[in-house]
């Protein structure tokens, strides 16, 4: 299982956010101070406010125009990747902050969250991977 941990600052903006995404709360592990988002059973996402992130961490949280990681999601289809992009810019995010990917055999397009953190929804189809040369 992987957990990524996040700095958000509006945790219930961020929580219908990420649920507007596709995202399940798991309410166990979600406070006035965190949220655990899942995507699938191997994939979480904590939502931590500012003052909880700092009990992890003494390092500075990031402005929301820089870009530390870009975390992909598997998505289903084609259709699920736009879908994902599309909920983000209605929602407050940023959509196709990178240009969209279109290689065939893969199709991808990236989004920033409320506070900038960028994922990338994906759809690959293994069988029309070219084979190596």
């Amino acid at each position: 299982m992987i957990f990524v941990n996040l700095p958000v600052s509006d945790l219930n903006a961020s929580m219908a956010f990420y649920q507007a995404l596709g995202f399940d709360n798991n309410p166990h592990f979600t406070d006035e101070t965190a949220a655990c988002m899942v995507w699938s059973e191997s994939i979480h996402v904590m939502l931590l406010t500012h003052d909880k992130w700092r009990h992890f961490t003494s390092r500075p949280i990031p402005s929301k125009d820089s870009s530390e990681v870009m975390l992909a999601l598997s998505c289903d289809s084609q259709d699920a990747v736009d879908s994902m992009n599309h909920v983000a810019a209605i929602k407050g995010g940023t959509a196709d902050i990178n240009p969209k990917q279109e290689l065939g055999f893969m199709y991808s397009r990236a989004l920033a969250d409320l506070d900038g953190h960028v994922w990338e929804a994906v759809w690959m189809d293994p069988a029309a991977i070219p084979p190596q040369s």
